[in-house]
């Protein structure tokens, strides 16, 4: 039997027939259901919300970075994948950063930036699939950049974290974001007419159009040639300084920005339990999750239950095993190229699943194990320990040092409306502490390229035009083929990670959702992070302290290198679920952090 759900519930699970959203931040969710109210559809309202956690988490993403939706229609549920992250720019070669002595990409600074694609992904999307105008979608974000709009502690702490690096070399980010020297006040409205000078103009550019979707294509010329794409890449080649200590010129250039157009591709998917789970390509870690689930599904209910001993070693273990191939397999092969392919066919199927299943003993592993697949030699990362810093990370915020570090971190939003149009989505990137902010725009750029590898004989290593492998990770669940739910979360390595404990808990133990968020969750920090500087833990298990002592004294025992997080620190998971049935609709958010809400009727 599965461990009780929690009995007193931190919000309830939302229940209604209209629409519901949930997000990170309480302004994206109340958007969100406003456009909803008015007649839009998921897709308007996911939009509007992604503009407007530009402005009110700016700390975990912005214009200037990248995004990765799972989509589907009430007219068609076969689940699509939106590609909002943009390729390594052309100059961006293993050479170049050789020659500038470098053994791993920045994890900070512009010379990480990859071509920013949230922006051209998301009007790709309501140009597609929405009904509304852009300029009605926008007067949220617009309104908020030029009248006010509430920032939330976090913003300040993560200012304050870099506050010598802006003063002593990242000048203007200091005269955006410090005041007399200190970081702006929660207490105070935060306006950026600049970002709304920027919208403003892509909309002009469209105002000829005679079309909806012609005038949201000319908006997404605009972006991709005209004023950000020139005042972006000139800013970034003046050389400024990198998390590395030194100072580097960006190679991002406005020929870069103009070929790059966002697009949509099949979703990967795996079943569980009756359930099939859709996520992204191995061009992202999304794969993952479907990897763990199906070393999973070969045990009993009873030996899954993350609030027990053997179900979270069980989970722990299979993580493990499912991260090793990550590194080992995945990547964004130019398959038109003559490049092979990721061999998702292998690690997905229920014999290769069974023979990593059958590594799992009752200790926990203390090495990198990744499986054998015929002709494709497994890449071992090079590894460097280091102790998990689960404070920052585990509320979804970038861990940040006064060098620039960031390990990075992102937001989420899950939207359904009454016809069953559903949309999960991670955007990141393009924070304020990942490159210096750029007065003419409002923003600053992202550096998801350091999640490439220098290496080439890594199947993640740095090329041109290729992307680099994301963590953003949303999840669209069907049954018998009907999309019922979508969900997601912040938080890098560990994003997989907490879906996973959030779904063994729903499907398996038939939690409702807020009960599966609200409950205890953990997650492992053995594998190669993603993230500048790229360290481990052998055996590390980061869980929270409500998971009991009797758990976490077993887990032990078993050889796991246990950190405590604190009672309420893992993950910023959000849901929206749908009976294909009834079309009711139930929403959970996450209480961590205290920014996520969901809303609905």
């Amino acid at each position: 039997m599965f461990t009780a759900p929690p009995a007193f519930l931190t919000r309830p699970d939302l229940r209604g027939t209209f629409g519901m959203a949930a997000t990170t931040h309480w302004t994206a969710s109340a958007t969100a259901q406003a456009v909803l109210e008015r007649g839009g559809n998921a897709f308007d309202a996911a939009v509007a919300a992604a503009f407007v956690l530009h402005l009110v988490e700016p700390h975990l993403n912005g214009p200037g970075g990248d995004m990765t939706a799972v989509v589907a229609t009430a007219d068609d549920p076969t689940p699509r994948v939106l590609v909002g992250q943009g390729p390594a720019p052309q100059g961006a070669t293993l050479e170049h950063f050789a020659a500038e002595g470098l053994d791993l990409v920045p994890g900070a600074g512009g010379l990480a930036a990859a071509v920013p694609g949230a922006v051209d992904a998301w009007l790709l999307l309501l140009r597609d699939h929405g009904t509304w105008e852009l300029a009605d979608v926008w007067a949220f974000t617009i309104d908020y950049a030029e009248r006010g709009y509430p920032l939330v502690p976090r913003v300040g702490a993560t200012v304050a974290s870099v506050r010598e690096l802006f003063t002593d070399h990242w000048t203007t980010s200091a005269n955006f974001w410090l005041v007399e020297g200190q970081p702006r006040p929660a207490s105070e409205l935060m306006t950026n007419p600049a970002y709304a000078r920027v919208l403003r103009g892509m909309l002009d550019a469209g105002r000829d159009a005679g079309t909806r979707e012609e005038r949201v294509d000319a908006a997404r010329h605009e972006w991709r040639t005209g004023l950000v794409a020139r005042t972006a890449t000139a800013f970034l080649a003046q050389p400024h300084r990198h998390s590395d200590g030194r100072d580097h010129a960006g190679v991002l250039t406005e020929a870069d920005l103009a070929a790059h157009t966002a697009t949509w591709e099949p979703a990967t998917t795996a079943e569980f339990r009756g359930w099939t789970v859709a996520k992204t390509g191995a061009w992202g870690q999304g794969p993952v999750l479907l990897q763990a689930l199906t070393i999973l599904d070969g045990y009993s209910d009873d030996e899954l239950d993350p609030q027990t001993v053997e179900g979270a070693h069980h989970l722990l273990e299979a993580l493990k095993l499912a991260m090793a191939d990550r590194d080992a397999y995945y990547g964004d092969p130019d398959v038109e190229a003559g490049e092979r392919p990721v061999p998702l066919d292998v690690l997905l199927s229920a014999g290769y699943a069974a023979s990593r299943r059958a590594l799992i003993t009752d200790r926990a592993s203390t090495e990198v194990r990744p499986g054998e697949v015929p002709g494709y030699p497994a890449y071992h990362a090079p590894l460097a320990t280091d102790s998990p810093d689960p404070g920052a990370e585990g509320v979804g915020e970038p861990t940040v040092s006064k060098a620039g570090e960031t390990r990075g971190d992102t937001c989420h939003l899950d939207v359904v409306d009454r016809w069953g149009n559903m949309v999960a989505a991670t955007p990141s990137g393009g924070w304020l502490q990942s490159s210096p902010h750029i007065p003419e725009l409002g923003f600053c750029l992202g550096s998801r390229m350091q999640m490439a590898w220098l290496d080439p004989a890594s199947p993640s290593v740095l090329r041109p035009g290729r992307r680099p492998r994301t963590t953003l990770t949303p999840t669209l669940l069907l049954r018998d083929g009907v999309p019922v739910s979508v969900l997601g979360t912040p938080g890098g390595d560990q994003q997989d990670q907490w879906q996973l404990v959030y779904l063994v808990r729903v499907l398996v133990g038939g939690y409702t959702p807020q009960q599966a968020i609200d409950a205890p969750s953990l997650h492992t920090t053995a594998m190669a992070g993603s993230f500048w500087p790229r360290t481990w833990t052998p055996a590390g298990a980061v869980v929270e302290d409500r998971l009991g002592e009797d758990v976490i004294a077993g887990l032990e025992a078993r050889g796991h290198q246990v950190t405590r997080a604190g009672d309420w620190s893992l993950g910023r998971l959000s849901a929206v679920v749908r009976d294909p049935a009834t079309g009711e609709l139930t929403a959970a958010a996450n209480p961590r952090g205290g920014q996520g809400y969901a809303v609905g009727r």
